[in-house]
């Protein structure tokens, strides 16, 4: 089913346009060289909210969501060449950089694969900068401020590659099922000799090879 895509602030997209018609444009030093190469023919294409999560280790409260900006796959007669962020700053949107690598194919794939599914879904990405992850967020309200919420337990999160060892890229994850997962892999092991909670005494680690 198509994905209910919600545009971008004018002012974010109009950032990426200036940004790529400026004189230096996409051949700048800090542009990545694949899209240096493909500089004059790239255009934005789909673009999708940034989200942030925070806290997701916490014990007071749900984990905290925030849109720290707009990202907007670049596309060329080939395909999908890259990408461009827009962030929010105290004078408006503005252009942040250009980024090409394997988060920006795996969103491309991604997206391609969630127009399969039967429901309808707002897209969106979600970073959990503990874990160096990025995730294409399907938000089950289609019809929600792009900027605004939190990811509910039915919605579903899709890792991009490359994952976190142990989790699959690109299989789609109920919130409620991940959540706990990456939680779980944020908190750290108890400390050699922890104090058992049954008996008051130091908890020995045994190697596995004796």
């Amino acid at each position: 089913m198509p994905l209910r895509v919600q545009p971008a602030p004018a002012p974010a997209l109009r950032s990426v346009h200036a940004a790529l018609g400026s004189p230096a444009g996409l051949r700048g030093d800090a542009t990545p060289p694949g899209l240096r190469a493909r500089a004059g023919s790239v255009r934005p294409d789909l673009s999708l909210p940034l989200h942030v999560l925070d806290g997701i280790t916490a014990s007071a409260g749900p984990p905290r969501t925030r849109l720290t900006g707009w990202r907007f796959l670049l596309r060329d007669a080939h395909g999908v060449a890259g990408a461009a962020d827009a962030m929010l700053t105290a004078d408006g949107w503005t252009f942040s950089h250009f980024c090409e690598g394997p988060f920006v194919a795996s969103a491309e794939t991604a997206l391609r694969r969630a127009e399969t599914l039967p429901v309808a879904y707002q897209p969106r990405l979600l970073s959990v900068p503990e874990l160096y992850m990025l995730t294409l967020w399907l938000h089950a309200d289609t019809e929600a401020d792009a900027a605004d919420g939190s990811p509910a337990p039915a919605d579903l999160l899709v890792p991009l590659a490359p994952a976190p060892p142990g989790i699959a890229a690109h299989r789609p994850h109920r919130v409620d099922g991940l959540l706990p997962l990456l939680t779980r892999r944020l908190v750290p092991p108890p400390l050699l000799g922890t104090p058992s909670r049954m008996t008051g005494r130091p908890r020995l680690r045994h190697h596995p090879n004796g």
